[in-house]
């Protein structure tokens, strides 16, 4: 499962800058474990993705020698695994916390007081985006949008979600994390390491006693969509235009000109703010 040392140069008639390997043990474990997850693929360079977390649940973040093993294995050069693994923000590039803890700051989360809570957090804990607790618990930092918008503002931690938080209750969150108490996400799977995470996300089952029966389900808020959109709830009433009567209240089609929502409604400015009606434009008064 390895490569000459030609095949894992980085390109550009540039030699490659010597990495260490791993110990001897340690690489026949990884090397097992690389094997199980190659077989899953017809073509092994689509393993690249879950190895880069197998070699991520190592040593904590993706280093130089993980990511020469990567090569090794697959028959790529690292120019070729340098490339994804920094491309996509799920692999740390240098060493962070047992738990990563994010905090949404896209649109949504923001307004609904993301950014409080991110600033709170920094300051609480002392450290600023992508840095560590100086006891090597907690690495903050602002993350995008994670289709959680109904729940907003959320904290991720190890990418399970912590919904609907507050930035007394995010430093709770954190306090417990650095001190060892149990924390239960809000939904989904039960709050474990980064390097645990990483596994599991390799491919490995998790293999905590209870871990799968212990997971949660989805919010109130995603279900009701969910059965909106199985047909398990009543039909939307149609809501007519301003000053239109409707003929009945049974559920139809819309005409062109009625919409779920009167403010979808195209209205002229008048009517949709008797307070101040639309005069003439300089050009029509003219």
């Amino acid at each position: 499962m390895t490569t000459s040392s030609s095949q894992r140069g980085v390109g550009l008639g540039m030699p490659e800058l010597p990495a260490p390997d791993y110990p001897a043990e340690v690489r026949a474990k990884l090397e097992t474990d690389a094997r199980e997850i190659v077989a899953r693929y017809p073509d092994s360079r689509s393993a690249l993705l879950p190895l880069l977390h197998l070699v991520q649940a190592q040593e904590g973040h993706v280093t130089r020698t993980g990511m020469r093993f990567c090569a090794d294995v697959l028959g790529l050069t690292t120019a070729e695994v340098t490339a994804v693994a920094t491309f996509y923000t799920m692999y740390r590039r240098r060493p962070g916390g047992d738990y990563q803890v994010g905090v949404c700051t896209n649109t949504l989360c923001a307004v609904m007081g993301g950014d409080e809570i991110f600033e709170e957090l920094q300051e609480h804990l002392g450290v600023g985006n992508g840095q560590t607790t100086e006891d090597g618990k907690v690495t903050l930092e602002h993350i995008e949008c994670n289709a959680a918008c109904d729940f907003a503002p959320v904290v991720m931690v190890n990418w399970e979600f912590f919904d609907n938080q507050t930035p007394a209750g995010a430093r709770r969150l954190v306090d417990d994390l650095r001190a060892g108490r149990p924390v239960t996400p809000t939904r989904g799977a039960p709050l474990c390491t980064f390097k645990e995470t990483a596994r599991i996300l390799a491919g490995f089952p998790d293999e905590r006693e209870g871990a799968v029966e212990a997971g949660g389900s989805a919010g109130p808020a995603s279900l009701a969509g969910l059965k909106l959109a199985k047909g398990e709830t009543s039909a939307a009433r149609v809501v007519h235009p301003r000053g239109a009567a409707p003929q009945d209240d049974r559920p139809h089609e819309p005409s062109p000109t009625e919409h779920l929502s009167s403010h979808d409604a195209p209205q002229d400015t008048s009517a949709s703010d008797p307070s101040h009606p639309a005069g003439p434009t300089a050009e029509e008064g003219e």
